[in-house]
C-alpha cells in the first residue's frame, strides 16, 4: 500500500509492511540516498539484494506521483529523503529434531521515500 502527502518542496511517498527487514533495506536504501531519479533506478536494477526490487517499485510509485500530482519531469527529480522504519513482526515456528521447535521471526519494514524536484 503506497499513500502521497505533499508538501511544499517535497512529494512523499509511503510504502507499509515490506517484507524485508529494516537492517537489510537500510543497505539498499542509503546506496541511493541523495541520488538523481535516474541514478537511482539504474543502480536499484542491479544491485544483487533481494529488497531492492520492492524500495526499486516504491521509488517508481513515487515519481508516478510526482509527475501526476505537480507536473515534475521525472529528469530533474532528486532522492532528497529517504529511511525505512521497523514494521511489525511475524512470529513462525520451524520444526527442529526430537519434537521441538525453534521460533522464526519474519520482519517487515515501512518505506518513506521524499523526492524534490531540481528547478
Amino acid at each position: 500500500m503506497t499513500t502521497v502527502t505533499k508538501d511544499d518542496n517535497l512529494v512523499y511517498s509511503y510504502t507499509f509492511s515490506l517484507p524485508c527487514s529494516p537492517l537489510k533495506a537500510r543497505r539498499i536504501i542509503d546506496a541511493i540516498r541523495g541520488r538523481t531519479y535516474e541514478d537511482a533506478i539504474k543502480i536499484l536494477e542491479f544491485l544483487p539484494y533481494q529488497g531492492s526490487k520492492f524500495v526499486l517499485r516504491s521509488l517508481v510509485s513515487a515519481g508516478a506521483n510526482a509527475v501526476d500530482q505537480r507536473n515534475w519531469l521525472k529528469t530533474t527529480l532528486v532522492v532528497q529523503q529517504i529511511f525505512v522504519d521497523q514494521g511489525s513482526t511475524m512470529k513462525r515456528f520451524r520444526p527442529r529434531a526430537q519434537g521441538r521447535g525453534f521460533p522464526i521471526q519474519k520482519k517487515t519494514c515501512h518505506l518513506t521515500i521524499g523526492l524534490a524536484s531540481t528547478k
